[in-house]
């Protein structure tokens, strides 16, 4: 098949996708397809796209391990310039030419259903769920909407739209409590607070990132995450930083965080999470592939907290891991999502 891989773009994620797209691409690339990788906010130059599937550069040159911090949206606009359009040069025509798009992005632009409803738009095929379920996960208080809805377990929250409301919110959801942009991803924007000071602190720094802040009540207990793969769980991870919490560089420093596969649960605990995590990928209407997170909390009960509808696929992701167990290794799981994103259509 001819495949482009898409990722980069300008969200805060924009490092995390470029190594998912490189390892995305050379996957595909390992099993026979012919695989363009190309950062989508940028573009490409010097192409020929009546015969861009045939080109053997390496796509995947110069592309750099993922970095402690995170690029800010400024650092990421200064790359473009005055250039305005989202879509960078010769990426609207290169995706016209595949067969299939798999989406290797990460964030706002590429996470939230903008760029699904696009390439729906241009007639173009791309991997993972919808523009609809996109838009619906990528904010995480309509997430926990829906939970509620279908009786799905999660911490309880509270919306404030502007900082006048910390305080009723404070006294709602109590300390200790996690502050989060709820259209983050990467455990960007996310930070705990055991008083007011830090509270209001988290607070400003989320409203840098978003138009609204979701305060969530503290679960203590074990992390978790569980793939769902073509409506089926995947085996789970349990995830444990060695310091602090599961944040960006937790996340992406090799040798930061254990993670455990399959995670040392009894089994009537492992099919309670796997079962609420596909109950929790039809609730959302996702379609394809998804990964759930969630907290397990001193008395056992479990607490779903997210879904994260274009999982990370770098050598650290979690996904990779989970299908390693049933027999797919990275290349040929990279192939069955293509497979199985091919059934929406």
């Amino acid at each position: 098949m001819n495949i482009a891989v898409l990722a980069g773009g300008n969200s805060t994620e924009r490092d995390v996708s470029l190594v998912s797209g490189k390892y995305v691409y050379e996957a595909l690339k390992s099993r026979g397809h012919k695989v363009v990788l190309a950062d989508v906010y940028l573009g490409v130059d010097n192409v020929d796209l009546d015969n861009v599937f045939e080109d053997t550069r390496d796509w995947a040159a110069g592309i750099q391990k993922i970095g402690v911090e995170n690029p800010t949206a400024e650092d990421i606009k200064k790359m473009k310039g005055d250039e305005t359009d989202f879509f960078g040069k010769n990426i609207k025509e290169i995706c016209a030419r595949a067969d299939i798009v798999f989406l290797a992005l990460h964030g706002a632009n590429g996470e939230d259903g903008r760029i699904q409803a696009s390439l729906d738009l241009m007639n173009v095929k791309y991997t993972g769920t919808d523009y609809l379920s996109s838009a619906i996960c990528m904010d995480k208080t309509i997430t926990k909407d829906f939970f509620v809805m279908r009786g799905i377990r999660t911490p309880k929250s509270v919306t404030i739209r502007n900082k006048d409301e910390l305080s009723k919110g404070i006294k709602e959801i109590g300390f200790p409590m996690v502050v989060k942009a709820p259209n983050g991803g990467s455990s960007i924007g996310v930070f705990m607070a055991d008083n007011e000071e830090t509270a209001s602190k988290a607070v400003d720094e989320c409203f840098k990132l978003d138009n609204h802040v979701l305060l969530e009540q503290y679960i203590k207990g074990r992390e978790f995450t569980c793939g769902v793969l073509d409506g089926k769980a995947l085996p789970i991870v349990e995830i444990e930083p060695k310091e602090g919490f599961y944040d960006y560089k937790n996340k992406y420093q090799e040798g930061s965080t254990i993670e455990t596969c399959p995670a040392k649960l009894d089994e009537k605990t492992t099919k309670t999470i796997q079962e609420k995590a596909e109950k929790a990928f039809e609730a959302l209407h996702l379609k394809s592939y998804a990964r759930i997170d969630f907290l397990l909390d001193e008395e056992g009960r479990e607490y779903c907290l997210e879904a994260n509808t274009i999982p990370g696929m770098t050598p650290m992701s979690l996904i990779p891991q989970e299908a390693l167990v049933i027999g797919l290794d990275f290349p040929a799981l990279c192939e069955k999502i293509v497979e199985i994103s091919l059934k929406k259509y």
